[in-house]
């Protein structure tokens, strides 16, 4: 949930800095249809739709979907703000390969949301993970709607998300004449 605020900042930068909304229309954002079904897989993963698959699987799958979507924003790096997109995901792949298909969460970070690992999440307390650093070791506050715990990964996607956001919303202003 934490990436989703990166959409309404990156609206609001882009506004403030003269930007307009035309502009978001103009993106050709490669391969989209793949990571909107890797994303979509993610979601049923992370749902009850995944109650008949067994551990393994659901981490295979969870490997190789966001794999996918790694590609996929590495195929868009020419986009301004997207090789933060990239550095974020590829962080986030590299703790739940190095965690055998799972992402980490403190448990301190849990406690600071009030949260608790149930079933139908992308997240698991693990006694000592790898590569920790780059693992869910961050949490919005409580009071904050939607409040999660969120890796440095999370962090420099949804950084990327608002700078491209806000650079195509002010790429639209700018009027190249070629004679």
């Amino acid at each position: 949930m934490f990436i989703l605020y990166a959409i309404p900042i990156g609206l609001l930068a882009g506004w403030l800095l003269g930007g307009r909304l035309d502009g978001l229309a103009e993106i050709r954002f490669r391969l989209a249809p793949l990571a909107i079904v890797a994303l979509l897989v993610q979601v049923a993963l992370f749902s009850p739709l995944s109650d008949g698959l067994t551990v393994e699987a659901g981490r295979a799958i969870y490997v190789a979907s966001t794999a996918i979507v790694l590609v996929v924003v590495v195929a868009n790096l020419r986009l301004t703000g997207v090789f933060l997109v990239v550095a974020g995901a590829a962080s986030n792949l590299a703790a739940i390969v190095a965690n055998g298909g799972v992402m980490p969460a403190s448990p301190e970070a849990l406690a600071t949301v009030g949260a608790a690992i149930g079933a139908h999440t992308n997240s698991a307390v693990v006694a000592h993970p790898s590569v920790e650093p780059l693992t869910d070791i961050f949490a919005t506050p409580s009071w904050v709607p939607f409040a999660n715990v969120f890796s440095v990964g999370d962090l420099l996607i949804g950084v990327g998300v608002a700078v491209a956001i806000a650079s195509a919303m002010r790429g639209s202003t700018r009027v190249v004449r070629h004679n």
